[in-house]
C-alpha cells in the first residue's frame, strides 16, 4: 500500500528483478533440501495409507454388500395441506393470509402456546416476594 502512493519516485526495475530471482533461488534451494530434512513423513503418510487400505478391506468383508434400502416415503403421506383461500386483492391482505385461518392446519403438531404464568405463582409464593 505504502508502495501505491510513492508514484513519483522513479522504480528500480533491474533491483526489483535482483529481488525476485533471489526469491526464486531461495525457493529452489529449499525444494532441494526439504527431502533432507522432512523426507521422513512421506515415509509415515505411505505407511498410514497402507494401514488405512488394510482396515478399509476388513471393514468391507465385515459388511454386507448389498444391504437392503427402504423406499422413500412419499411426502404426500406425512403432509396435508389443504388448499389456500383465494389470494388477496392488497398486499397487506397478503400478510399473513394462509396462517390466520385455523382450518388450513398449518402448525404441525398444535398452536404456539407462550408462558402466561408467574414463577412467584408457580412456587406459591406472594406477588409482593420479590421487590
Amino acid at each position: 500500500m505504502a508502495d501505491s502512493q510513492r508514484t513519483s519516485e522513479p522504480v528500480n526495475v533491474v533491483h526489483q528483478d535482483e529481488i525476485w530471482k533471489a526469491h526464486v533461488k531461495a525457493e529452489k534451494d529449499s525444494a532441494k533440501a526439504w527431502p533432507k530434512k522432512w523426507g521422513f513423513l512421506t515415509e509415515a503418510y505411505k505407511e498410514y495409507e497402507r494401514e488405512s487400505k488394510k482396515l478399509k478391506e476388513m471393514v468391507r468383508v465385515k459388511l454386507p454388500h448389498q444391504v437392503p434400502a427402504r423406499p422413500p416415503t412419499p411426502p404426500e403421506k406425512c403432509i396435508h395441506v389443504s388448499p389456500s383461500p383465494p389470494v388477496p386483492q392488497t398486499t397487506q391482505g397478503f400478510i399473513g393470509w394462509r396462517s390466520g385461518r385455523s382450518h388450513l392446519q398449518l402448525e404441525k403438531h398444535s398452536t404456539v402456546h407462550h408462558g402466561r404464568c408467574s414463577f412467584l405463582k408457580e412456587l406459591g409464593w406472594p406477588l409482593d416476594a420479590c421487590s
